[in-house]
């Protein structure tokens, strides 16, 4: 098993190179463990107070059960990943299964952050862009998926994203195997990184 964490500021093209990854191998082959799954469950913080919550910094994880669940699928086993609402900022009562594949990656903003997950991590990648391209794809993201005006995504901006991506995630690109600049247009960035996985595999006899 090869475990891949992909982290990167948010609306930087994370997703993007995700799915070219997975598109890159058979059906079945690649196992994605969002870390946005692994947010810890506000359902006892009053609803007025839940819009102030930070998602931006490594305290608003749950990085032992991510952790656990990582050392599951390496022994073979299955897991129930979590699920989490944005809207009501609340874990789930559904889980998604999630079985052991030959591939696994972990996807997520801070996922380079906790030294136990990124000791776990054969490669790790940080995907870079510039900070308006982020904000200008946040902007268009939390206003269609998260129910959010763009005063307010301006707002949470200046405040949280932009002060949290320079304390934690930035920081964090020291730590890469492979940095991913432009995001999902990098091509040659992706490109190189299937090759290394699809090696890898073959080298391991996963791959005929």
């Amino acid at each position: 098993m090869l475990i891949i964490g992909i982290a990167g500021g948010t609306g930087s093209g994370k997703t993007t190179v995700v799915n070219k990854i997975i598109d890159s191998f058979p059906a079945g082959e690649v196992a994605v463990l969002p870390q946005d799954s692994y947010y810890k469950d506000s359902s006892h913080v009053p609803v007025e107070e839940r819009s102030k919550i930070n998602f931006d910094e490594p305290a608003a994880i749950e990085w032992s059960l991510l952790v656990e669940h990582l050392k599951q699928l390496k022994e073979g086993k299955s897991i129930e990943m979590p699920t989490y609402s944005y809207l009501t900022c609340t874990r789930q009562p559904e889980t998604i299964r999630v079985e052991p594949r030959d591939v696994i990656i972990v996807e997520g903003i801070l996922v380079l952050t906790d030294p136990v997950l990124r000791d776990m991590l054969d490669v790790k990648c940080f995907v870079d862009a510039d900070a308006d391209d982020r904000l200008i794809r946040v902007i268009s993201r939390d206003c269609v998926e998260r129910g959010r005006t763009p005063k307010m995504v301006l707002d949470r901006y200046e405040a949280i994203l932009k002060p949290m991506h320079l304390q934690y995630i930035e920081p964090t690109k020291r730590f890469a195997d492979l940095i991913i600049p432009q995001g999902g247009k990098n091509t040659v960035a992706i490109g190189l990184l299937t090759d290394y996985i699809e090696g890898q595999l073959k080298r391991g006899g996963k791959l005929s």
